[in-house]
């Protein structure tokens, strides 16, 4: 008797397991995948010029730059994207490099200077979008998008000293790099 309710018991076990692993199950929807294969045509200006070029910010007194926060010598330019595969639809710039301050998002003073000529201090180099708008480097939340026509874009931004305290006199350099993001 004990071997027929062992016997039982397991013929129950094993066939409840035998339901749940021929369960059905009903998709509950469909993932589609696209994508873009495009030719690396496009090239780039900066201000005209090449891909690397400079932007040359004015001469500036340091009482425009006299207190934390404080702006000046706000200076317009370009990156020209053209001749770009017809199958892009646009492009978006994203900034990045070892200059790039993890606090505020602005570009460092990297400048070297010998004597006479002294470095600036509390000065740093804040990017925007054409529109004013602060990029900060750290998420380029406010790099604008330009959509291509005709294979080009425009896209305008500006650069300007930025005060960190007080500013004292001498030189600012700083560099910083784009990377091109396409749809």
């Amino acid at each position: 008797m004990k071997k027929i309710v062992l016997s039982a018991a397991l013929a129950a076990t094993f066939g409840a397991a035998a339901l749940f692993s021929t369960s059905v199950a009903a998709a509950d929807g469909t993932i589609t995948i696209t994508g873009k294969v495009v030719a690396n045509t496009c090239t780039f200006s900066v201000n005209g010029g090449t891909a690397s070029n400079t932007v040359q910010l004015p001469v500036v007194f340091t009482t425009a730059l006299n207190a934390a926060g404080a702006v000046a010598g706000n200076t317009p330019f370009t990156i020209k994207v053209s001749g770009c595969d017809p199958n892009l639809t646009s492009v978006k710039e994203q900034f990045g490099g070892s200059n790039i301050n993890a606090t505020d998002g602005n570009l460092k003073n990297i400048a070297s200077a010998t004597a006479p000529q002294t470095v600036a201090g509390n000065v740093e180099v804040q990017l925007l979008s054409g529109t004013g708008t602060v990029i900060n480097l750290n998420d380029n939340n406010a790099s604008p998008t330009g959509n291509l026509t005709s294979g080009g874009v425009t896209l305008n931004y500006q650069a300007q000293y930025y005060a960190t305290a007080a500013a004292s006199a001498g030189l600012v350099s700083t560099t910083v790099t784009y990377t091109t993001q396409y749809q």
